[in-house]
């Protein structure tokens, strides 16, 4: 469980960013660049520790492995074929 606030924060923009990718209908492997150029970055800029990297790494491939995320069923609609 992420409980530093940056941390928090890049966790939540770069969830939001793949949804939005998936959206855009990106594949899983472009999101998964995404993903590993995001955190590249943030090694790279030593904004927070490592050791708070790594578990924000592992939080956001749980969020990817998890297919209900990524799920279409919530903007599709029912069509009705009993309508005139």
């Amino acid at each position: 469980m992420l409980q530093d606030p940056q941390v928090i924060r890049f966790y939540q923009k770069l969830t939001d960013a793949m949804v939005d990718l998936w959206n855009r209908s990106r594949s899983m492997d472009e999101i998964r660049l995404y993903v590993d150029g995001f955190i590249a970055c943030l090694r790279y800029s030593n904004q927070i520790e490592p050791y708070l990297i790594h578990r924000l790494e592992e939080e956001v491939f749980a969020f990817l492995r998890d297919p209900s995320n990524f799920s279409y069923s919530a903007f599709e609609t029912e069509k009705d074929y009993d309508y005139f």
